[in-house]
């Protein structure tokens, strides 16, 4: 079984080291997870950082994690798109990238990764492809799961965080042992604030303007792996797992 990394240099940048790395005694993995909110691409990375020893690297929990971040430890891309946060703004694809790049050191990781969150845009994609060029590494594949809109939502209104650790769970999918508890760290389970209706309807929305052209992007490389989420999380990650299986990987460093 794989040894977690803390991702203390994903969270921080390169001003940080990981206590741990994950251990991985076959191919290293390089995978892009894709697929909209609520499609459960977060526990699906837990279960491929077990199955593959590759290290989860999310752009969501870098946001979430900076808020427990001391300011002086803050990346000088991760302040300046809070700071955009903050007063309402979006930000840009040349922030994001940015922010990426910061932490491109994860992606020599001994263990692989599996990028989630980023890309979410074309330009995106092209700027990431650059960067693992500049390192020597070659993207595998990029797992794009799909869920009709009516289980997405259901999804989304159940899902849980824990606070401290970021493990997700689901009210009736994958309860905690103790209820609103976390089973790994005890830490508190909450409602993620864009898992209420509102913020669902328009993440849904960007996603379909901005992020579903990733598919034909990656579908015209070659690179596109289609995974139904529809069933239990061990269904879907056994149904990543089969079609993983069916690719050569690329050998990259």
């Amino acid at each position: 079984m794989a040894t977690l990394t803390d991702r203390a240099a994903w969270f921080i940048g390169a001003s940080a080291q990981c206590d741990t790395t994950p251990e991985n005694t076959g191919h290293v993995w390089h995978l892009v997870l894709l697929g909209p909110p609520g499609v459960g691409k977060g526990t699906q990375a837990e279960g491929l950082t077990q199955a593959l020893g590759a290290c989860h690297l999310s752009t969501g929990d870098v946001f979430r994690a900076s808020k427990s971040t001391p300011v002086e430890l803050r990346s000088p891309a991760l302040k300046t798109a809070l700071g955009a946060m903050g007063r309402g703004e979006l930000v840009s694809d040349d922030l994001v990238v940015e922010m990426v790049r910061e932490r491109s050191g994860c992606f020599r990781c001994q263990g692989g990764f599996l990028m989630d969150g980023f890309p979410r845009t074309v330009a995106q994609a092209q700027a990431f492809d650059a960067m693992l060029e500049e390192k020597g590494i070659a993207l595998d594949a990029v797992v794009s799961y799909d869920l009709p809109l009516d289980e997405i939502v259901a999804r989304l209104s159940g899902r849980r965080t824990c606070g401290t650790c970021k493990a997700v769970y689901h009210v009736t999918a994958r309860p905690p042992k103790v209820a609103d508890v976390c089973d790994a760290c005890g830490g508190a389970l909450l409602q993620r604030e864009d898992d209420q209706p509102e913020s669902i309807r328009v993440r849904l929305k960007a996603y379909e303007e901005s992020t579903r052209p990733l598919e034909e992007y990656y579908r015209g490389t070659g690179r596109l792996v289609p995974v139904s989420a529809d069933g239990s999380p061990d269904a879907i990650l056994q149904r990543t797992l089969e079609a993983l299986s069916q690719i050569a990987p690329t050998g990259g460093a």
